[in-house]
């Protein structure tokens, strides 16, 4: 009755909150239930008081998994997916990264459930924002829209495999039609100088006409920063861009098809 309830609402993943509150059940009782669910393989717990519904089809081995999206919505919340995971949801990358990245004001723990690893990035309240409401298999799981990918993965480019995966999708995002008045809306609402230098730079470097760039370029903060943090500390410093060239700009040219 559990199962048959919650999956007709359309949950694949259920918490012990549900499982109270469905059968009107103690928080000892619900956990126990889980438990024997969990034991003649009708459940499969993810992590603490979270469990994946297994479904008739996924035979009497019950080898099943959800959509990574749809587990990391309960890693955390309030959550979205961002960083090197949103720049492949919205096709700025040919790489398919192994790991999923969960952006949220909250603490959470990172993880590793059916053999994928959940990485959680912590911000601040005044970065939580710049989300789209996605819908995977019927569930709706929130992914940063692509100016906000863009700009997050400036501010942290270790969590998006480096500059150069940036320039990339900086150069897709702009033959997509790539809104970048709301990237520099997002870089001042960030206020992170930093990643207004690698944007600035990399619009420069790619010959991507950002509106209201003498703006951003006057809201350089005054210290050096490195251009690719993911790279060794080394190359010279830019006056215009206070940046730290440490990746050899011609790498981030767009290559002859």
């Amino acid at each position: 009755r559990l199962l048959a309830r919650l999956a007709g609402e359309g949950h694949q993943i259920i918490s012990i909150d549900n499982i109270e509150t469905t059968l009107e059940v103690g928080s000892n009782t619900a956990r126990e239930i889980a438990s024997r669910l969990t034991e003649k393989g009708w459940l499969d717990r993810l992590f603490p008081g979270t469990y994946l519904i297994i479904p008739l089809t996924a035979g009497e081995e019950s080898v099943y998994t959800a959509h990574e999206y749809l587990i990391a919505a309960h890693v955390a919340s309030p959550m979205y997916i961002g960083y090197y995971s949103a720049l492949s949801h919205h096709g700025l990358t040919e790489q398919v990264p192994r790991t999923v990245y969960v952006v949220t004001p909250t603490r959470a723990q990172n993880r590793e459930i059916h053999g994928v690893p959940y990485r959680t990035t912590t911000v601040t309240e005044q970065k939580f924002f710049g989300f789209e409401p996605v819908s995977i298999d019927g569930t709706t799981v929130h992914v940063s829209d692509v100016a906000k990918t863009l700009v997050d993965c400036a501010d942290h480019p270790e969590f998006c495999g480096g500059l150069r995966v940036l320039a990339t999708a900086m150069r897709t995002a702009d033959d997509h039609g790539c809104s970048w008045d709301t990237v520099g809306s997002y870089l001042q609402q960030l206020d992170n100088g930093a990643a207004t230098k690698r944007i600035v730079y990399l619009a420069d470097h790619l010959g991507i006409d950002l509106p209201g760039r003498e703006a951003l370029g006057n809201s350089f903060t005054s210290g050096y920063s490195l251009l690719d943090p993911t790279q060794p500390d080394t190359g010279s410093t830019d006056s215009l861009y206070r940046l730290q060239i440490n990746v050899e700009p011609t790498t981030l040219e767009p290559t002859e098809s």
